[in-house]
């Protein structure tokens, strides 16, 4: 006991609240040394310091509480990497951010917002197999990139070209604070062999019109792409289902930010 440090001493060193240290106590992140069993008072250890002050540099980055525990209980190495994914996420985000804020301005400044070209295209009828989740858009990744690891290789045989890409169908709108309904969609060729995965659904989808642009990886969580199929939408009159759905042609972590990374969509009515 004479080496701990008191929660009010440690929060001081750490400079963190008690507040804050019962909370990372709650959730496992930062457990004190020792809890009085008659009192429940926290001590703490000096040895503690270190996970601390990282407790205290990664949620300045923003990071939640969940990916701060991972990170932390990682090699050096491996956190590193975290780390750098974390941040590349962030500028990702804000730059989605910076865009929409000039989006709105330009709205309320009454400028013309360059739009991306819409292309459209006939697509046959297909038999699909599909995943369902409801998410919020920050656990959209975790979803949706070990399906398109595995349906997008050679294990599964899908029709040749645009009609055998894999896709992810949006329901619903979706943010960080509310979830919606997010369909995960494998075009399969059924001449191709026999066709086992009883987790997924075997569904259909009818063949017709879709209006379609191509997003740059730079751009790839702006509002760009829907507000381009929104307008092309009404200055020609066109209505869709909205239920768009979002084509990837690369592995974003391997493009460059010109590369274009994902076809969005919508099908015409």
């Amino acid at each position: 006991m004479t080496d701990l440090l008191t929660i009010g001493a440690f929060a001081r060193l750490a400079r963190l609240s008690p507040k804050a240290l019962r909370l990372y106590d709650e959730t496992n992140l930062l457990p004190p040394a020792r809890v009085d069993p008659d009192t429940g008072y926290r001590w703490y250890s000096p040895d503690q310091l270190g996970r601390a002050r990282h407790v205290v540099q990664l949620r300045g980055l923003g990071m939640p509480l969940p990916r701060i525990r991972t990170v932390l209980d990682l090699p050096p190495d491996a956190a590193a990497a975290e780390v750098r994914a974390f941040w590349d996420e962030q500028e990702r985000a804000w730059h989605a951010k910076r865009e929409l804020a000039g989006f709105f301005l330009d709205q309320l400044e009454g400028k013309e917002t360059p739009m991306y070209d819409v292309s459209v295209r006939e697509m046959p009828a297909r038999t699909l197999l599909t995943a369902s989740e409801h998410l919020t858009a920050d656990r959209i990744g975790e979803f949706a990139a070990p399906l398109f690891a595995f349906f997008g290789g050679p294990s599964v045989p899908r029709p040749e070209g645009e009609a055998g890409r894999p896709f992810l169908r949006y329901h619903g709108e979706i943010s960080n604070d509310s979830d919606g309904l997010v369909e995960f969609c494998c075009p399969i060729d059924p001449e191709g062999g026999e066709i086992a995965f009883p987790e997924m659904t075997l569904s259909t989808d009818e063949a017709g019109r879709e209006a379609y642009v191509t997003v740059p990886k730079a751009n790839m969580m702006t509002a760009l792409g829907a507000e381009s199929l929104h307008r092309w939408l009404a200055d020609h009159d066109a209505q869709a289902d909205w239920k768009p759905s979002q084509i990837f042609l690369r592995d974003p972590g391997a493009a460059s930010p010109e590369d274009p990374v994902f076809e969005l969509a919508v099908r015409l009515r």
